[in-house]
């Protein structure tokens, strides 16, 4: 038996595919007789539309018609995402308009850009409404958020542990809008075959978004084929039915013709979803001897009123620290803004920053090593609901972490280091991230020539899933990789959870292993079928005993310019423990991305807008700034040994814990160069640049030499 392909670095089986050319995405799908299609998009935050003038560009040539409100496919208004019914889908049904860039009318055309050139000879007259872009945490219309992910934390007297305690650290934190900045613009191209439904859309779930458009039609889902082999990039903004795949399937279904939608880097900023606002208070109290005593974490996230989400940024503070008094409070604050959506880490990553920034200034008011304080208060059970671990290898994470890095020879004060006029700082921050499987159904064939075909609805969005479930496969089946033939990508392959929440790859494995268990035990009798399928949903514990997450702990050492204010990354370190390593090449990938796209969040990401009309300001690649190789010089990630063992073969995700965790480390390493906090992402040159030198005592601009 061949059973060590998982554990070993591979490069990734569809490189060569992608690197000729020959990988088709939805954008570039070949199709018959294809026509293109072009939204129109709202200016304004709230309002309505009182006329659509498409004379001039219905004259125009090549145009083939326009759809808006007065004449779109009637969509069923139920229909809905994980959380229930989705405003969001209900495009061209009426004229309301509930943020800026809700599509207002799609110019369908011959070419993309005849139909570029028609939309914008369309006059569209909206009338404006007053609208509320104001997010705070205290906002009036705040509400709870869905407690679906878990109950709030409330243990203990949280009024008497703060009393009792040493020092008291209440401080308020701020996170952006982000956008995803996938690398693949959202696109589909869609056509009807009567009564049956084609799509070729970049998503991170064929399987749900044929739902959806089933859902949206009042047609049954076996009526629906969606295709996604190749998706360049997601980071959660894919998670969902997106609204190019919705409006193709309208003009396909009232032209009459196959119609491509290929969003333009300005469309997807504003058109499509993005990480939420947040505005969170964390209030901490702590023994002289560095003992915690009470975390509370309040925490506000902006919310469209269309659809519900939840950005669970409290989540690490019921699972991190042992206190003997633990609260926390989430809330939503519906606005006029893009609906929001999981991006890499949701939750967790806002969330991290707030309470790893408040753990270290704790450290800092108690004069203690902030990975002593850590230690010290790390929980033998989960702190907010008793449940014991599954598996908790954090400590490690952060011993060896230290030990890489080079910690102990660190100096606690801040403006200790210099280099030339350069402050150096560093810093670290540890997280969580919530692991586990859901439902998928993968079927395996014993083909005559010994080769094996595994076909499960799985999604590829750059992760090298088709690269790990043959390694999975190959191990479950006992034969090499190269007799493994993936089908991955295809609602017709049946149930499978999308690649989202970390558990993509967690849960299409164990899929594959009881689907590849049972068809050894048929290949033993010649007269059982060379086909083995499996559902795992009757196999899933959906509220196990056991407290299942990942765990990282990653530090930082920056570099600050005191006369400009400009923060530059030296080095990044991450530990991760996320079970066993399938591939540990494309581990490494994931963990690095992540830390670069944590970085990005430091330093870099910020939706603005306009707060006269609610648009972007910066919505698109040139004014929305983001990481880059020359940002991380020295980026370094490893592996403390792990094994789930709520996993048939030890597996647990790790597609965002890379992320989360890693802006804490920076900001808290910004600290210890300059010793001033930044509370507010992202660390820009000019709050840097104020605080630093109100600190320094120097005159702006001015240069120290030590």
């Amino acid at each position: 038996m061949n059973a060590d392909a998982v554990g070993t670095p591979r490069p990734r089986i569809e490189g060569r595919f992608k690197v000729t050319g020959a990988a088709h995405y939805a954008a570039d799908i070949p199709v018959p007789d294809l026509a293109h299609g072009w939204m129109m998009t709202a200016p304004l935050s709230r309002g309505r539309i009182r006329d659509i003038d498409a004379s001039t560009a219905l004259a125009m040539p090549g145009v083939l018609g326009v759809l808006d409100h007065r004449n779109a496919p009637r969509l069923n208004p139920k229909a809905g995402n994980y959380f229930g019914p989705d405003g969001s889908l209900r495009l061209l049904q009426d004229d309301v308009i509930p943020y800026a860039g809700w599509p207002l009318a799609l110019v369908v055309a011959e070419t993309p850009e005849q139909a570029r050139a028609a939309a914008s000879a369309m006059r569209v007259t909206c009338d404006g409404e007053p609208h509320d872009l104001d997010f705070t945490l205290e906002h009036p219309a705040a509400r709870p958020a869905s407690t679906a992910f878990g109950p709030e934390a409330d243990i203990g007297d949280l009024k008497a542990e703060l009393a009792a305690s040493a020092v008291v650290l209440e401080e308020r934190y701020r996170t952006p809008e982000e956008s995803h900045c996938a690398m693949e613009p959202h696109a589909a191209t869609v056509w009807w075959d009567s009564d049956h439904l084609y799509a070729v859309d970049s998503n991170q779930g064929a399987f749900s978004v044929s739902e959806v458009l089933a859902a949206l039609w009042s047609i049954d889902r076996e009526q629906v084929h969606v295709r996604s082999e190749h998706v360049g990039g997601g980071f959660g903004g894919k998670g969902a039915c997106g609204p190019q795949v919705v409006l193709a399937s309208m003009a396909s279904r009232r032209f009459g013709r196959p119609v491509r939608i290929t969003m333009t880097r300005a469309q997807v900023f504003e058109t499509t979803s993005s990480r939420p606002r947040t505005d969170q208070v964390m209030t901490v109290g702590a023994d002289a001897d560095g003992r915690l005593r009470a975390i509370h974490h309040r925490a506000a996230y902006a919310l469209s009123p269309l659809s519900e989400y939840i950005e669970a940024c409290t989540e690490q503070a019921k699972i991190l620290y042992s206190a003997p008094a633990i609260r926390t409070r989430l809330t939503a604050v519906p606005l006029d803004v893009l609906p929001p959506a999981s991006m890499r880490g949701p939750g967790a990553t806002p969330g991290s920053f707030a309470l790893e920034s408040a753990i270290d200034e704790v450290a800092e008011r108690l004069d203690v090593d902030p990975l002593d304080l850590r230690l010290r208060n790390q929980p033998t059970v989960t702190p907010a609901s008793g449940k014991p671990f599954s598996t908790r290898r954090l400590v490690s994470c952060m011993r060896e972490g230290a030990r890489r890095f080079g910690w102990a020879a660190r100096d606690r004060r801040p403006r200790s280091r210099w280099d030339g006029p350069l402050l150096i700082g560093s810093g670290m921050a540890t997280t969580s991230f919530s692991a586990g499987v859901f439902p998928s159904k993968a079927s395996i064939t014993a083909e005559p020539d010994g080769s094996f075909t595994v076909s499960i609805g799985a999604s590829d969005i750059g992760t090298g899933a088709r690269t790990a479930l043959t390694a999975v496969a190959a191990d479950a089946l006992g034969a090499g990789t190269e007799r493994i033939r993936i089908r991955i990508g295809d609602s017709d392959l049946g149930m499978a959870w999308g690649a989202g929440g970390s558990r993509g790859t967690t849960s299409w494995s164990f899929a594959i292993t009881e689907a590849a268990k049972k068809l050894r035990e048929n290949l033993h009798d010649p007269v059982r079928p060379m086909t083995a399928t499996v559902d795992t949903t009757t196999m899933i514990d959906f509220q196990p005993d056991r407290e299942r997450q990942t765990y990282s702990a990653v530090f930082a050492e920056v570099t600050v310019d005191p006369a400009t204010g400009e923060v530059r990354v030296r080095r990044l370190l991450g530990m991760f423990a996320v079970g066993r390593v399938i591939n540990p090449l494309l581990a490494r990938s994931q963990v690095v991305g992540g830390m670069i796209m944590g970085l990005s969040m430091a330093l870099h990401e910020e939706s603005v807008r306009d707060p006269r009309t609610g648009r972007l300001a910066n919505g698109d690649w040139a004014g929305y700034h983001i990481a880059a190789h020359a940002d991380v010089p020295d980026i370094e990630a490893g592996f403390v040994p792990d094994y789930e063992p709520q996993d048939p073969s030890g597996f647990n995700g790790l597609g965002e814990i890379g992320t989360a965790g890693t802006a804490a480390a920076i900001a808290n390493a910004v600290w210890h160069a300059t010793g001033t906090r930044q509370r507010i992402l992202p660390i820009r040159l000019d709050r840097v640049l104020e605080q630093t030198t109100a600190v320094a005592g120097e005159p702006r601009g001015a240069r120290s030499y030590h």
